[in-house]
């Protein structure tokens, strides 16, 4: 019984912290409580809690493994480099009043909230990096046990975290970005557009520092 209550304990605090910083699935979900509320946002939230899941399952099986291979990994980190900017420019179109842009995002607005919450957690090339590392350092540090069924409650607290997480941190950008809030207007043409050019730029270093400058100093 106390392994089980530790194994949802540690879940919930590592996924927790882990979905409180700012990202594109957070400013998904935003954008959709803004505009359609409390309902659609849920919906969304169980959209990537349910990708989630699969995500956790795997690299907590294989965590190990996924980490002798670099040359995945490496793929993954580019991937994540490429969408950062692509993130940023989308943002920034959309946030124009061009017809086009506005009729992607009404396009995008009109699927199930649980389908684009599915849909965009399987771009979310971050979490396998995230999820391989925090799952072999809590294993490796006994800080999880996952033998049988234990593993099952770990990611039941994982889930609840994620869920609980994104929901705390997107009802309070929302009130703090209110319409009536004077700083509004430059939220999505310029705070979120640079927020993700930024990380898209750390990432690029991270890369770089990882892969190439061990590299060159090998050689």
């Amino acid at each position: 019984m106390q392994q089980r209550a530790q194994n949802i304990a540690v879940g919930f605090l590592v996924s927790f912290i882990g979905s409180v910083p700012l990202g594109y699935l957070n400013l998904a979900g935003l954008e959709i409580y803004s505009r359609s509320g409390l309902h659609h946002l849920i919906f969304f939230l169980l959209g990537v809690v349910f990708v989630e899941t699969f995500v956790i399952y795997f690299t907590l099986l294989f965590a190990r493994q996924l980490v002798k291979n670099k040359k995945l990994m490496k793929i993954i980190d580019g991937f994540a480099v490429i969408f950062m900017f692509i993130l940023a420019y989308f943002f920034y179109s959309n946030s124009h009043g061009t017809s086009g842009a506005n009729g992607n995002l009404k396009a995008y607005l009109m699927y199930s909230p649980f389908v684009i919450g599915v849909i965009l957690n399987c771009f979310n090339f971050l979490q396998l990096p995230f999820w391989t590392s925090w799952n072999l350092y809590l294993i490796n540090a006994k800080y999880i046990t996952i033998e049988k069924k234990l593993k099952y409650y770990y990611i039941a607290g994982t889930l609840a975290g994620i869920f609980s997480g994104m929901l705390s941190l997107i009802v309070l950008l929302q009130t703090i970005f209110h319409e009536r809030n004077p700083f509004s207007k430059y939220v999505m043409p310029v705070f979120i557009p640079l927020f993700f050019i930024v990380m898209g730029s750390i990432q690029v270093f991270k890369v770089y520092k990882k892969y190439f400058k061990s590299t060159a100093l090998e050689s």
